[in-house]
């Protein structure tokens, strides 16, 4: 019975720490950048699945101002990581112009959705492996 229950405890220890990978813990850059532009349509591509530690550049190719950000709109916090100039560091703080670049390395495994702050209606999600 003792020898069953030091089993029981070793077992229960070991698979503590196997748990899943979370949102919780940053993961370091592989320093992949991918390239997502910002047009009158909205963002090409809309959805792009990258590996943790990748980065997503931005660019606007429109003549109008467009600015990317973490959902859910105005509050930009659906992103993990605080700071920035809203909720998350999942923004660009500001309109960019024609020709201007946003990009952000994504350090949190997950689904993160972004809209043009600009326009709302404009959306996309960046999928974080």
């Amino acid at each position: 019975m003792k020898l069953f229950l030091i089993f029981s405890l070793f077992l229960i220890v070991f698979l503590a720490g196997c748990t899943a990978s979370n949102t919780t813990t940053p993961l370091t850059s592989t320093g992949v950048s991918h390239a997502v532009a910002m047009t009158s349509s909205g963002f090409s591509p809309s959805d792009i699945t990258i590996n943790a530690g990748d980065s997503v550049k931005f660019t606007n190719q429109d003549s109008a101002s467009h600015w990317p950000a973490s959902d859910p709109h105005p509050t930009h916090n659906g992103y993990p990581e605080t700071g920035g100039c809203t909720g998350s560091k999942f923004d660009a703080c500001k309109a960019l112009g024609q020709g201007e670049t946003f990009e952000f390395t994504f350090t949190y495994k997950g689904q993160w959705c972004y809209h043009d702050h600009l326009n709302p209606n404009l959306k996309g999600c960046v999928t974080v492996q």
